[in-house]
């Protein structure tokens, strides 16, 4: 039995398998084209045998190249809802509800907790723990909010 390091094309394939399920755990449909780049590099592997170099080549460029040129489409197909005619990602996070799992104040960061993972999140107002929240919008890794008003 062969040690499986000597077979690149399956160290690249379960490369890409982690990768893939890395995305399933981390916010930001990122990682997914990562797992692409190193199935192509795996599928490279197969047809002929590139050296170590030109296999991380091979890995950065497909992976760069998915994610410049599909991630977008990829987003509009599947993470938006029917009836959206935006191509801001924020729809998905505008108006939608979130709640405070530690206190925070204005000009500090919190933690909150939306779609069952957890955010740094800012307020122009003061948060309580276990306060309902309004996300206002999204900034990068973290939700701008407001106090959910009943």
């Amino acid at each position: 039995m062969a040690n499986i390091f000597t077979k690149p094309e399956l160290v690249w394939f379960i490369v890409g398998l982690g990768l893939f399920l890395l995305e399933l755990v981390i916010p930001g449909f990122f990682i997914f084209f990562f797992g692409l780049g190193a199935w192509v590099a795996a599928l490279a592997c197969l047809i002929w045998e590139p050296g170590p170099n030109l296999q991380i080549i091979i890995f950065a460029f497909a992976s760069v190249l998915t994610l410049i040129g599909l991630r977008k489409i990829i987003q509009k197909k599947f993470f938006y809802s029917k009836g959206t005619e935006s191509d801001d990602v924020e729809d998905e996070f505008t108006g939608k509800e979130a709640i405070a799992k530690t206190e925070f104040n204005v000009g500090s960061t919190g933690k909150v907790e939306f779609k069952g993972t957890r955010w740094d999140a800012e307020s122009a107002s003061d948060i309580s723990e276990g306060q309902r929240v309004i996300v206002l919008k999204k900034d990068s890794f973290k939700l701008i909010v407001e106090p959910k008003n009943n």
